[in-house]
């Protein structure tokens, strides 16, 4: 039986050897408070999306896509965070089911209304829709491992499940580098050239998502390699004491 100083040993080891915990968690804070302000009164005045006329049902579901992608992304963090899942597993079984039901399928649904109907054209449009389809389907993909106890495919599942929730968050920084690449006076105050100005939307939309599931995929291949390794490790040791003609 393991005792507290062990514990917490190991407790320690687990935060530095994942430092991305904590940052993940403080940038999902302070992405959200300087992004949720202009919805909570529920006035489409303050949207910082331009809202089609034509399309009622525009800001109600682009409301509860923001709503409840805030869900996604607040429940997605704990689902990342490994002391929890192993040191509370029903914490982290009924989070993930907040993820999945009260985040991710709802909000991708909304999205999927929202999308093809963005104000900066087809590459914008298709890119949210893209990432909206691939969300939801991720995301089922990894319950249902869960549901039949395929855990490390579920796993799998869910790290690019949720990389693809924060594509949310790495499109602010996206959308800064292709301004400075596509129209820098647009970062100083000056009016771009509209058709520029849409063409850089459109690039850091897809940039935020592909480059995300693309480090996913790298992270989860690193783990595999390394399974892999100390596998072949663990078997070079059995071998090297088995005795000789055994």
């Amino acid at each position: 039986m393991s005792s507290p100083l062990t514990r917490r040993t190991a407790s320690v080891r687990s935060v530095l050897t994942r430092p991305w915990v904590g940052p993940l968690a403080v940038v999902t804070v302070v992405f959200l408070v300087l992004s949720l302000p202009p919805y909570l009164g529920l006035d489409p005045s303050r949207s910082r999306v331009a809202i089609p006329e034509d399309r009622p049902l525009y800001y109600p579901m682009l409301a509860t896509h923001i709503f409840l992608g805030t869900v996604a992304l607040v429940t997605g963090c704990l689902q990342v965070w490994p002391w929890l899942r192993r040191r509370h597993p029903a914490v982290h079984r009924w989070s993930g089911r907040v993820y999945v039901f009260g985040g991710v399928l709802p909000a991708g649904a909304a999205v999927l209304f929202v999308a093809p109907f963005g104000e900066f054209g087809p590459a914008q449009q298709t890119g949210n829709t893209l990432l909206a389809v691939l969300w939801l389907l991720v995301t089922v993909a990894g319950y249902r491992a869960a549901r039949r106890r395929q855990f490390v495919a579920h796993r799998e599942w869910m790290v690019r499940s949720v990389a693809l929730s924060f594509s949310i968050v790495a499109n602010r920084l996206w959308i800064v580098a292709c301004l400075a690449v596509f129209t820098p006076e647009a970062l100083t105050g000056a009016t771009p050239d509209p058709a520029t100005f849409a063409q850089a939307v459109g690039v850091s939309t897809w940039l935020s998502w592909v480059v995300n599931l693309l480090v996913a995929e790298w992270w989860l291949q690193r783990g595999r390699f390394r399974e892999r390794a100390r596998g072949g490790t663990v078997r070079a040791r059995r071998e090297a004491g088995t005795p000789a003609g055994a």
